[in-house]
């Protein structure tokens, strides 16, 4: 039986551009100009993270669209001029350029993603547990978006904002709620059971692990293993907790909700790597299941 993933489930990484990749994922001879395309043969959707620190040229993404396929989606960050250095203030001729821009993707733009900054407790004891300054700026720039033309996702690294006052204001405007396996954050399975984590016709979901840890761990294996490059393979074994994620993801996708799944280098070691690993053990369980 030739079992596939589900068509509203999608599965990528966050960015394509790494040349550690090489041999690995991308073939040595492969130009880096090449990438997206030869990316886009065996993924049909990535997360741009560079978007997040500059805002891309038009000309550029032109050029993304015209190297892939009819299908691939881009999901992208919003610069975080908007979300992090003007926190949602007086952030709107940044937004509707950024917009434009990435509109030359047409068809083949996905969901754009505003990464908001964790609160420390130290820095502001109310605001970690409650949000309410959060909300009170989110509120007026939700109803400001173009969401009838556009998806939006929202990732908040707080836990304690993880609440229905955060989902009934994401929901009224259609937005969802990104989901992301972060140290900072609970499973899953615990944010189901505490709230309904659908506030939008799609979910969003993010494998980014601890970048601290995983930057100490890749350094000293190179230091003390001579591993060769960074990003070139797994170096922690995230089966277990990948396949508790997969249980609540699998009820996302039985909603018929689009689903956008990607991982990240600091996950676990290598991108690419996750993601077969995801597949694997989803077929695994589909095909136990039949």
């Amino acid at each position: 039986m030739n079992v596939e993933l589900p068509p509203n489930l999608r599965l990528g990484t966050s960015s394509w551009s790494t040349t550690d990749w090489y041999e690995v994922f991308y073939p040595p001879e492969l130009h880096p100009g090449e990438f997206i395309t030869y990316y886009a043969r065996h993924f049909d959707t990535v997360e741009i993270d560079a978007t997040f620190y500059r805002p891309p040229t038009r000309q550029t993404v032109e050029s993304w669209a015209k190297r892939t396929p009819d299908g691939f989606l881009f999901s992208a960050k919003v610069p975080r001029e908007i979300t992090h250095q003007k926190y949602l203030l007086d952030c709107q001729s940044e937004m509707i350029s950024f917009l434009q821009t990435m509109s030359a993707l047409g068809e083949k733009l996905g969901p754009l993603l505003l990464q908001f900054p964790y609160v420390a407790k130290r820095k502001d004891a109310h605001e970690y547990q409650t949000g309410d300054e959060f909300r009170r700026r989110l509120a007026p720039f939700l109803a400001s978006l173009p969401t009838s033309d556009y998806r939006f996702a929202v990732e908040v690294r707080n836990a304690h904002w993880l609440g229905p006052s955060l989902t009934a204001l994401l929901a009224e405007h259609g937005v969802a709620l990104a989901l992301s396996c972060y140290y900072t954050l609970p499973s899953l399975d615990e944010v189901m059971a505490k709230i309904d984590v659908v506030t939008a016709d799609f979910s969003y979901i993010r494998f980014i692990g601890h970048r601290r840890r995983m930057d100490e761990l890749i350094d000293r294996l190179m230091r003390e293993e001579g591993k060769p490059k960074r990003w070139n393979e797994l170096v922690v074994d995230r089966r277990d907790e990948m396949e508790r994620w997969m249980r609540g993801i699998r009820q996302l996708v039985a909603r018929g909700l689009d689903v956008f799944v990607y991982f990240n280098n600091h996950y676990a070691g290598f991108a690419p790597g996750s993601a077969a690993l995801f597949k694997t053990l989803w077929l695994e369980r589909t095909e136990g299941s039949a």
